[in-house]
């Protein structure tokens, strides 16, 4: 036999199924040319000089683990579509002859051309819009990009190298099922999940348990970081309780639908359900995937979106005033001096400041509980609602920065908390008890961080040796023989003119400040840190876009190898419908409704996730400092309603294949 008989053969083969080889090789090609480029791009050496370089090479990077992950994953899904639909095939070249050692020959080398076209095209594509996919990400980063072309040989070597071995594992996986399977169980391959399912009970209460439970764990986690540590846990609840309820639980559902006499006995029903029911055991798996990846596409691009839009909301919560300046252990001369530098140099740049914030405190963990605060520590500071942040403020830097002339005694505080509530007259700091005299609704101070994490509480006590007495009781609060200093005021300046302003107060801290090699005071900008911001969020809202149309894409491919299957598998049994009796009209009728309720169903159930999930993601949102809930909303409904067009289209377009294989 000639040495080309088999390659010639397997490039019939994949000439005579191109309708199912053809988006397979296309699935590949872009897989491999995303690879690529998200590998270019982490590999780009603007990020050196980049503000937030480095941490967007990182995120770069886990993007491409994703990617390099989810291509194995799915591409051995698809994969099993191809094999199915080939089984038949292959037991009938058994039949006539041709052994299992030949017909892995004939796999082989089909897989051989499938990984050349792909990963050839796949460079190609890659090389070829790897200058567009830098263009797009520097743009989103506002970063001025050098022209120029560049080929990352690395970024190719490494993806052929990644491509390779999981097309050699494909090959591996195809022939062990080849070996696995007798002649005749290859010939009824195609005819395999005809028989009914029958009604797994325990499966569908499990699958059930495990939504209710993903659901209530995002109803009832209040605190973010709780939020944050909880959220894989609902995540694998959810994805275990999706995959049962549509496997075990649909069928259960359809078949209490077959029981009930009077809306099962109705042509439309009757058809629909039976057809359903027939073959929901091996529909139920693939439906499960478009739910799961359609959840994932809108969480992971509503997100990065919200992220990337609500930059200048973020940089105001994690930075309340646009220029400041942080001491630590600073002493009330230092302070005032500190300040009054600070305000002649903004005069001498002719930068007005507006909001001005101006005092001393100390800051430390606290768990409050039943009128008394005991140590917390930062690890575990935000797990549960009853830690929080206690700041003491003394009475002469209140009486300043407020204009007022209050007045305490040893052992009373003046209470302000932006978050919380106190009920209890008398509180105690471990061991020493403090009498609030009195509630103020607004104090003049830095719009803490804090409080979008926990409980936030100010004390204003008589003081400074009361705040460190009060303070040393608690080991988060530190060593300190002094209060920290906090300065900050709004301005209207130009971003340049801020940035400038920092770096010169700096160098005349450096100048005045320093002792013993270390600063006391340091100046900060939010326009300082905009271009880390933006790399961060900018990196994401990228990365979100990439594995959002990598997500798409397997959704597409899903949906249309459903539908060819689909297609396969009634064609038969709606001949015989035609037999018996049955008007086209109604059998086409019969056909969309059941079809409609299947691949519409995935998309419904995402949408119930994201409902669910919505409020614990705001939570989480609240650690990345995105506190615009309305914004995240509306990036969400613009997401959802954006990807339902697309699903229909999809939808729309796969349907005429079937519809054409049924017919």
């Amino acid at each position: 036999m000639s040495r080309m008989f088999y390659p010639k053969l397997a490039a019939n083969n994949i000439k005579k199924n191109y309708k199912t080889y053809v988006p397979f090789i296309m699935t590949c090609t872009l897989s491999v040319m995303m690879f690529y480029i998200m590998f270019f791009l982490r590999n780009n050496k603007g990020l050196d000089i980049m503000g937030g370089g480095q941490t967007l090479r990182s995120i770069l990077g886990m993007g491409l683990v994703v990617i390099g992950i989810f291509s194995v994953i799915f591409l051995f899904y698809t994969n099993s579509f191809l094999i199915k639909r080939r089984k038949k095939e292959f037991g009938l070249f058994n039949i006539l002859g041709m052994d299992k050692k030949n017909l892995a020959k004939v796999i082989a080398a089909e897989t051989f051309y499938a990984a050349a076209i792909s990963i050839s095209l796949g460079l190609i594509l890659g090389i070829v819009f790897s200058k567009l996919g830098t263009l797009i990400l520097f743009r989103l980063l506002d970063f001025e990009l050098p022209f120029g072309f560049d080929i990352s040989w690395s970024a190719a070597g490494y993806t052929v190298l990644v491509f390779s071995v999981i097309f050699f594992l494909m090959v591996l996986n195809n022939l062990r099922h080849i070996h696995l399977s007798k002649p005749v169980e290859l010939l009824a391959a195609g005819n395999v999940g005809e028989k009914e399912p029958g009604t797994k009970w325990l499966l569908a209460f499990a699958g059930t348990v495990c939504l209710a439970a993903g659901y209530v764990i995002a109803i009832v986690t209040q605190e973010p970081l709780q939020a944050l540590a909880l959220f894989l846990v609902a995540v694998v609840l959810v994805i275990a309780g999706t995959y049962l309820v549509f496997v075990a639980g649909s069928i259960a559902f359809l078949k209490l639908l077959r029981k009930n006499k009077g809306f099962y006995y109705q042509t439309k029903h009757f058809i629909s359900v039976s057809g359903m029911i027939y073959r929901m055991k091996q529909n139920a798996v693939g439906l499960a995937n478009i739910c799961v990846l359609s959840t994932m596409v809108i969480v992971m691009l509503s997100t990065t979106f919200s992220l990337y839009l609500g930059l200048n909301d973020e940089l105001r919560s994690q930075y309340p005033r646009n220029l400041f300046v942080r001491g630590c252990d600073i002493d009330v001369q230092k302070s005032r001096a500190a300040a009054d530098e600070a305000k002649d140099l903004a005069e001498k740049m002719d930068i007005k400041q507006k909001h001005t914030v101006d005092y001393r405190y100390l800051a430390f963990h606290a768990s409050y509980k039943k009128s008394r605060f005991k140590n917390a520590y930062p690890g575990d500071a935000y797990q549960s609602g009853d830690n929080g942040m206690v700041i003491l403020i003394p009475l002469d830097e209140y009486n300043r920065m407020q204009d007022t002339e209050v007045r305490l005694s040893k052992g009373e505080a003046v209470f302000y908390s932006p978050n919380a509530q106190l009920h209890e007259k008398e509180v105690y700091f471990r061991d020493q008890k403090v009498k609030i005299i009195k509630t103020v609704k607004n104090i003049n101070v830095q719009e803490s961080y804090y409080m979008r994490l926990a409980d936030v509480y100010y004390f204003i006590v008589p003081g400074e040796e009361d705040v460190i007495q009060i303070a040393k009781k608690f080991p988060t609060s530190g060593k300190q023989n002094d209060l920290d200093f906090y300065y900050g005021f709004d301005t209207d300046a130009s971003p340049k003119k801020q940035i400038n302003y920092v770096g010169e107060l700096n160098s005349l801290y450096t100048e005045k400040y320093t002792e013993g090699g270390e600063r006391d005071l340091l100046a900060e900008g939010s326009e300082n840190v905009r271009a880390g911001f933006l790399s961060v969020y900018g990196g994401l809202f990228f990365v979100g876009l990439f594995l959002g149309a990598i997500f798409i894409m397997a959704v597409v491919l899903i949906m249309y190898y459903k539908q060819i299957s689909e297609g396969y598998e009634d064609k038969e049994r709606f001949r015989i419908m035609k037999n018996v009796g049955m008007s086209h009209r109604e059998i086409k009728k019969t056909i969309r409704s059941q079809v409609l309720t299947v691949f519409f169903l995935p998309l419904a159930v995402a949408g119930i996730h994201i409902a669910f999930a919505f409020k614990m993601i705001v939570r989480m949102l609240a650690v990345m400092n995105m506190t615009n809930e309305m914004l995240f909303a509306c990036c969400v409904a613009a997401t959802v309603a954006v990807f339902a067009v697309f699903y229909s289209v999809v939808y729309a377009m796969t349907a005429k294949v079937y519809y054409r294989i049924v017919e």
